[in-house]
């Protein structure tokens, strides 16, 4: 177990923040857990609409509870990185799965190597992942590994420090476990410095259940990384679509052309207007991918001014 460090020399505000939906079975472990290893933080529980007592629990362990009443984790990381001020945030699940004996440490990476985000990657403990849950993980992994060329190795963990220009330039735009989709992707967008670093992952202890449901919160995570992909690479996911319009119209169109060929006349002419409308719609949908790249250019230049407006979280020797 790592003995708290002294993260202080530099005056550096530390916020810890937990996003809670009924977890009283955990929650107070969890909150004197990160008093424990990082002593001079503020530890954060934003409760998500509660039926238990996560609420009670969390304020006898010492925590400062806030409430959003819009129901999803999206919608509670949005209103957390908005509220909290603070020089390094610590962001990491009320389910007391992840082990946060080295979050002082990962502090002082976050500080020492000066980057925006340091992502714990899950080593599971035995039964610690359900099945489909390990499944869509790896799925949706190589999903974004082939689209935005990710060095991420876990998506979706939910341990994760940052540095206060990440979280004050972040749009949060999702409302559901897609977030750490968002979150990834961003960081992928505009290169920011970040690293992943293995921690450990147990299972839930008894009373404690998880919000994720396998099938409707993975269809919302697939239906974002599209949606991400088309704002983020825009002349590619055009480029895509104008490419299955094409190779439809020359599939369908090749009989018609070898038979005009032969005979010189066109004899079904609704096949050939569907041809035509399938080259005019990859036309389109190419302009359309050129136009937008063009503005993506645009927002992610916006982007990029809006994260340099924050100076780099200063390392304790300077």
């Amino acid at each position: 177990m790592t003995k708290p460090d002294s993260l202080i020399d530099k005056n550096y505000k530390i916020a810890v923040l937990l996003p809670c939906c009924n977890e009283e079975a955990t929650i107070a472990s969890v909150v004197k857990d990160f008093k424990q290893h990082i002593p001079q933080s503020l530890v954060y529980v934003y409760d998500n609409n509660s039926s238990d007592n996560t609420v009670e629990n969390a304020k006898q362990a010492g925590a400062i509870v806030r409430y959003e009443p819009i129901q999803g984790k999206g919608n509670v990381v949005r209103r957390m990185f908005a509220d909290i001020e603070a020089d390094i945030f610590v962001m990491s699940d009320g389910d007391g799965t992840y082990d946060v004996s080295d979050s002082a440490s990962l502090v002082k990476q976050l500080i020492g190597e000066q980057l925006d985000m340091i992502v714990g990657v899950r080593v599971p403990d035995e039964g610690a992942h359900r099945k489909g849950h390990s499944i869509g993980n790896f799925i949706f992994n190589k999903i974004i590994l082939f689209i935005f060329e990710d060095k991420y190795t876990d998506v979706f963990s939910g341990y994760r420090i940052f540095s206060k220009r990440f979280v004050k330039t972040f749009p949060a735009i999702s409302k559901g476990f897609e977030i750490e989709t968002e979150i990834c992707i961003h960081a992928l967008d505009l290169d920011i410095p970040s690293k992943e670093v293995p921690v450990r992952y147990t299972k839930r202890v008894a009373g404690s259940e998880s919000k994720l449901k396998t099938f409707s919160d993975g269809f919302r995570i697939l239906r974002a990384i599209i949606n991400m992909f088309k704002e983020v690479k825009p002349f590619t996911f055009f480029n895509f679509i104008a490419m299955v319009f094409m190779i439809s119209g020359l599939i369908l169109g090749y009989p018609l052309i070898i038979t005009w060929m032969e005979t010189g006349t066109v004899p079904r002419i609704p096949t050939a207007i569907i041809v035509m409308g399938l080259i005019v719609l990859s036309s389109i949908c190419v302009t359309c991918g050129l136009v937008l790249d063009c503005v993506a250019k645009g927002r992610k230049e916006a982007k990029r001014l809006s994260y340099l407006i924050f100076p780099v979280t200063p390392k304790e020797d300077s």
